[in-house]
Parts: C-alpha cells; structure tokens; sequence
C-alpha cells in the first residue's frame, strides 16, 4: 500500500523539475504546460470523497488495484503522449487513479491493525510524504537530464506492476458496507471543489480578475450547499457529520490542512531561492531536502512507538511547534551569500520535527471512528491534505509576487528600469538572476516563508486541545475495540 502512496506523492512533485524540458520538447508555452501539473492536482483532489465511500462499498483492496491500474497505465500515455493536449489528458487520468487510491491506504491500516500498534503502521504511512519530498526533486532532475522528460512517467510503470502484484498476493481482503449514493452530495461537493480549486490555482496567472473571484465564490456557495445537505438528508450523505463528533478528527483536519499549506508554501520559495539567488542547478537545489528526508525518515519508527504510548497533544504540539520555527528560522537565513549548512540546519529541524506531524496526525483521525466509516473518514482526511496544498500554492504565489515586486523596485528605478513590470520578467527568465537582484530575491523568498510558518500556528493550536483517544496502546484494557478482521489479517 505504501509503495503505491509513495508513486502518488512522488508524481505531485517529479513533474515540476521537468516542466522546461516538456515546454521544449511538445512546441508548447508556458501557460499551458502549467496545466501538466495543475490538471494532475484537479483530478486528484475533486473525487476523494467519493473514492472512500467506494472503498466503503466495494472493498479498499477492490479499489485501490484498480486505482493502480489506471495510475500506472496512464503513466505510459503520459510518456507517449506527443501533444501537450494529450499529455494533460493522460494526467487527468493519473489524478483519478491515484484519488481511487489514497483513501484506501489509509483505510486498509486503520482496519487491519489493532489500536495499540495503528500508530508505529501510520508512522510508516506518514514518513512517505517527508522520503517524496526529496526523491521527486531528485529524481525528476536526473531522468530528465540522462534519459528524456519522458521518463518521469515511464519510471511509474514498472513500479506499478510491482506494487500491483503486491497487493494481490498480500493485502487482505476486508468486510464491506452497503452504502446508498448521495449523487446530490456528490454533484455539490464535486462541482465546489472543482471551482474553488481552478479558481485557487488560476488566479495568478489571470490576475484576480472577476472570473477568478467567480469561480471561488461559486465554490464556496456550492461546499456551503453541501455541508447543509449532509445535514438535512436522511437517509445516508456523502460526508457522515458523524465523522466531526469525533473531536480528534476534526482537529486532526485542521492540523493536516495546516501542514499541507506549510509543506507546498515552503518548497516553491526554497526551489526558486536556491536556483536564482545562489544560482544551483534542479538537482543541487534539490540536494538541499535531503537533511529533511534523512530526519524524518531516522525518527519515523520512534515517532510511531511513541504515538502509540504517548498522548497526541504531546507530539503533534512539539512537532508542529518545531515546523513553525524551522520555517521561521529558513527564512530569517536566506540571502545571496547565505552558506549552503546555514540553509541546512533549518531544514534538518523541519524534517526530525515532521516526524511527529505525520504519524501522530493521521493516527489519531482515525483511531476513534467506527470500522464502518473508515473509508470516508480517510477520504475527508486526504482531501483536507490537498486542499491545504492548493491554498498554500496559491497564496504563497500571491505572497512571492508582492515580496519581489516591493524589493526589486528600488533596485530597477535605481539602474533606470521600469519598476512595474520588470521584476517579474527578472523573475520568471531561467537560471540565476543579475547580480544586483539577488538579495532582493532571497529577501522576498525568505518573507514569504514566513506565511507558512504563521499558518503552522494553527496546527498547534489545534493539537493543545487534540483528547487522550478512546482506544489506544496508553491504557489497554480487557475487550478492547480491535475488530475482528484486523485479529484475521494479522493472522
């Protein structure tokens, strides 16, 4: 299950490093090649209520293998496509695939292992999102530069394969629920998420004009719409509130979103920071995650021990506090003749610090809820995750866009350029930027980091108030809630 979660998250990321290649290689502009990454986090994002209540319904197991098979065949069209129309149709269906899959992963631990060892599983689970960051980067640069952009895609398919065969021979097959389709709920929440997030990841390029603020509103009519009808409909909605009775999980949404805002809100500065200030090239800009790796990775297994003993409010409070001052720290460093280790120590901070985001957040979303609604509890928590990242994209782009403008100005009417739009064309031309530009930049990177940090804030606040769980290894108890198909699994 892993394996699979580890390809969706890698592909969120390998795309961004090969994005001048694809310009190149498919005749295209910039404009529309932004869409290869932008349609992939649409198509992800919108159906992942949806997807849960399948897994629900017709088996986790059922759904993500066909999730992975349609992730990993879109893979190979994404590779052979020779148009940029196909290629972002090719992505659309790598968005679908992997929205059939993420809930179940999470589903599938949740069901199969019993309360007192959910968190060192979730820990595994989580620790996959801090290895992505890196290797996506990484392995993005290097197969673009070896072997083609093509490759970014290709490499998914024999990785698919084999995590197609995995889950056949291993992951068991578990009980199902009926469910009744809510197509009210569905068109509601479907058609919101698709306006508010095109709206999101539009505005900047069309300026916030009055179609984007459109869009956005239309969305946030339509979620309204849909929260109200889950309410009101009786017989069996899209999103159970029941779901948000549960305290922990409703905290555990706002800390996921709050991190998934801080986690896409850091690496575009820092990227851009590495490649124009210090003038790196994509793969050492992209050595510099690797602190961020190596600390999650090495605290991933005491972090999921420790989830298992200790009370959530304690780890997610220290983690979270860590992430807001790493980042406050990242920012604080950044200038043109800032030392690679000065870059490294923050972000070595922000990587054993997210080890006890990760596992203790997702652990404790779900540890309380019925095995009936662990699919649609996992679909409510992995969009909230997305969402997150949609708004830390969009208002980190807005953020950067003000904080270049107001530092380069007085660079540009000093050499006797125009001030207005000079300062994104400096920004926007690859490869490092002039010389007398370059502190500026990193100043403007550096302060934008800081809206990621304050937004970390949230996370913490809702962490302090996160309750000792119902079920949990800190104080078994005789007959304790393990159901029974987790008792055959591990057999």
């Amino acid at each position: 299950m892993v394996i699979g979660f580890f390809m969706i998250l890698v592909d969120s990321t390998i795309v961004s490093v090969a994005t001048d290649s694809i310009m190149v290689g498919l005749r295209t502009d910039l404009n529309s090649v932004v869409w290869v990454t932008s349609a992939y986090l649409l198509a992800y994002v919108v159906p992942l209520l949806v997807s849960g209540r399948l897994g629900d319904q017709f088996g986790p197991k059922r759904i993500y293998m066909i999730g992975l098979v349609v992730f990993t065949v879109a893979s190979g069209l994404c590779g052979l496509a020779g148009s940029i129309e196909l290629l972002i149709f090719a992505r659309v269906l790598q968005g679908l695939g992997a929205a059939l899959m993420t809930p179940q992963t999470m589903a599938v631990i949740t069901r199969t292992f019993a309360p007192e060892k959910r968190g060192t599983a979730m820990a595994l689970w989580g620790s996959v999102a801090g290895v992505a960051i890196l290797v996506g980067p990484l392995a993005g640069g290097l197969l673009t530069e070896t072997l083609g952009w093509q490759w970014v895609f290709y490499v998914n398919v024999p990785v698919g394969i084999i995590a197609l065969v995995a889950a056949a021979r291993l992951v068991p097959r578990l009980e199902t629920h009926a469910h009744r389709f809510d197509f009210a709920g569905i068109a509601l929440n479907t058609i919101g998420l698709f306006a508010l997030t095109y709206g999101l990841q539009e505005g900047q390029k069309r300026d916030w004009d009055s179609v984007v603020w459109s869009l956005i509103a239309a969305g946030l009519v339509l979620l309204a719409a849909f929260v109200w009808w889950q309410s009101a409909n009786r017989r069996e909605p899209l999103m159970s509130l029941e779901l948000f009775r549960d305290r922990n999980f409703s905290l555990a949404n706002i800390g996921i979103c709050a991190m998934g805002f801080a986690v896409t809100g850091m690496a575009i500065p820092l990227m851009l920071f590495a490649q124009k200030s210090m003038g790196l090239t994509v793969i050492r800009s992209a050595m510099l995650m690797i602190p961020l790796a190596i600390g999650s990775m090495a605290l991933a297994p005491l972090a999921g021990r420790l989830t298992d003993q200790l009370h959530p409010r304690l780890l997610a409070g220290i983690g979270f506090a860590g992430q807001a001052i790493g980042l406050f720290w990242l920012g604080q460093v950044l200038g043109d003749k800032t030392a690679v280790w000065q870059i490294l120590l923050p972000i070595g901070l922000l990587g054993l610090s997210g080890s006890f985001v990760w596992a203790p957040l997702a652990a404790t979303a779900n540890r309380n809820l019925p095995m009936r609604l662990a699919g649609a509890g996992s679909g409510v928590y992995n969009m909230t995750r997305q969402v997150g990242a949609v708004l830390g994209s969009a208002a980190i782009g807005v953020l950067m866009q003000n904080r270049i403008s107001h530092h380069f100005a007085p660079v540009l009417a000093q050499q006797g350029a125009p001030s207005g739009g000079g300062g994104g064309s400096y920004a926007s031309a690859t490869g490092a930027l002039p010389e007398p530009l370059r502190e500026p930049f990193a100043r403007a990177m550096g302060e934008s980091l800081y809206l990621a940090a304050a937004v970390l804030v949230v996370g913490i606040v809702a962490a302090l108030f996160f309750a000792r769980p119902t079920h949990s290894g800190m104080r078994p108890r005789r007959g304790a809630d393990v159901p029974a198909e987790a008792t055959a699994a591990r057999g």
